[in-house]
């Protein structure tokens, strides 16, 4: 189509649905501009925003949370927490053998900057391991290529990004060298995003060349894994399950056998991990059941009664946290991805402060919210999947997210974190190690995937070197060539 009838179609577009004013500066925007902006306009769905507004704008909105029937969900307890040694040994081979015959694939979600820790780039880019500084995007490759030698297996990895880093993103991997991994089996594609309206259900302008678009949210992968031509992808391949994780938490089990095992042998359409809540108020979703439906329940929304309730043995009743790794059936994704309103993901409302423009172009920063965003959640998936799983992990041995320049959820904090895993692994394996009362080794050293990605590989690898090498201040166990 011609560009001129392209913009004329594309104004008539937005007119009819009542969004004409997002071409309202239209006669004065040059060429780049037009471009821009018509770029924006083709990613919005009308009629789905149309449905937003009547229903979360001007409706009624989302029904208020209610606890009533609200339970616990049953979880798999992991071995070291005095769960049964036999099925998660069960589960581990099940999982080995999905793997050895290639029906597993990774999927990272990584669309976010790493602003929020003052690093200019993507966040799978920021470097997060004590000594040699790896990146993010390193650390989940070593892993994957650590599993694709064990197994003798292919493991397509596939990355979703945002239009804020895709660029920077495919950047970095080529000039990594797509970090030792095949490139062919290494798939980037976009998130989607929603433009946000004012309180009327009226799209914003960010500019006046420009629609205020965000993020759909972690749920939007789904849609993004359908649209982008992955789950087709997946399918010609043979892969059957989706190891689901967050770019953020380089102590995450990249794909874990026993994870998929369980998920496999559960006939499940969507399985997750938990970790026990450190303490009551502790900023996680809740994992439970209403009317045998599984549910994650937000921290938010869950009453400051539940969240401290405890069983006669003490423990917190709601203990397990949902920490966004999970296992994925590709039908699953297939069918809450496509474009069946039956089987979306519910989008949720988000009232914001938006930077726009007024009515004469000029720009606006606003002190208070004065539009809403839409977004969905990837956990509301869960009351949909059949059969789902859920297993206890380990918090000291794969959750350590990066989210913060400082306290909490730091760089620090992970770097510690990282240390204190390995000084495990050492101190079991029979070396000579002093760390601190919290487990914290006295210096920086570090153990790459490519040398052991697990405490019993370690285990075994280190009672075959003789001599074994001497730990000290930046240590590096590196493992074999690429």
């Amino acid at each position: 189509m011609h560009d001129s009838q392209l913009a004329e179609t594309e104004k008539a577009r937005f007119a009819a649905a009542g969004q004409g004013q997002v071409f309202a500066f239209w006669n004065e925007l040059d060429g780049a501009q037009r471009e821009a902006l018509l770029r924006d306009a083709a990613e919005i769905d009308l009629a789905e925003v149309q449905h937003l507004v009547d229903t979360l704008v001007k409706g009624e909105g989302e029904a208020a949370f209610s606890a009533e029937g609200l339970e616990p969900a049953p979880y798999i307890p992991h071995p070291r927490s005095g769960g049964d040694p036999a099925p998660w040994k069960e589960a581990a081979t099940a999982g080995e053998e999905a793997l050895r015959q290639g029906k597993v694939a990774a999927f990272t979600v990584a669309g976010g900057q790493g602003t929020r820790l003052g690093y200019e780039g993507p966040k799978g880019t920021f470097p997060v391991t004590p000594v040699r500084r790896r990146p993010l995007f390193a650390v989940f490759a070593d892993k994957l290529l650590a599993t694709q030698r064990r197994y003798g297996c292919r493991l397509p990895w596939f990355i979703m990004t945002s239009s804020l880093n895709h660029e920077e993103t495919l950047a970095a991997f080529e000039e990594a060298d797509y970090f030792g991994l095949d490139p062919e089996e290494v798939a980037f594609f976009r998130q989607g995003r929603m433009p946000a309206v004012d309180f009327e259900g009226k799209i914003l302008l960010a500019g006046k060349d420009r629609i205020a678009m965000s993020p759909d949210g972690h749920g939007g992968s789904l849609r993004a894994l359908v649209r982008s031509g992955a789950v087709e992808r997946m399918r010609a391949g043979g892969i059957e399950a989706i190891s689901y994780f967050q770019v953020d938490n380089p102590l995450v089990k990249a794909v874990d056998p026993a994870f998929i095992g369980f998920h496999l042998l559960g006939g499940s359409e969507m399985s997750s991990k938990m970790i026990p809540k450190a303490y009551p108020e502790e900023k996680v979703g809740h994992f439970c059941r209403r009317d045998g439906t599984t549910l994650v329940v937000e921290y938010s929304d869950m009453p400051k009664e539940l969240q401290e309730e405890r069983g006669e043995d003490g423990e917190l009743r709601y203990l397990a946290g949902s920490i966004a790794i999970h296992v994925l059936d590709v039908p699953f994704v297939d069918r809450l991805g496509g474009k069946a309103s039956s089987h979306r993901l519910p989008f949720h409302r988000a009232n914001k402060k938006i930077a726009t423009v007024d009515a004469d172009g000029r720009p606006v920063k606003p002190e208070e919210p004065n539009g809403i965003k839409f977004e969905q959640f990837v956990f509301d998936a869960l009351p949909q999947a059949a059969h789902p799983v859920i297993i206890e992990t380990r918090r000291e041995s794969e959750f350590s997210p990066v989210k913060n320049a400082a306290g909490l959820d730091s760089p620090e904090t992970c770097r510690q974190d990282q240390l204190r895993e390995w000084a495990r692994w050492l101190r079991e394996a029979g070396a000579e190690l002093t760390v601190d009362e919290s487990g914290l080794p006295e210096f920086n050293f570090e153990i790459s995937p490519l040398f052991a990605d697990s405490r019993e590989a370690f285990v075994e690898k280190w009672a075959s070197m003789d001599p074994p090498p001497a730990i000290a201040e930046g240590t590096v166990l590196e493992g074999s060539e690429r």
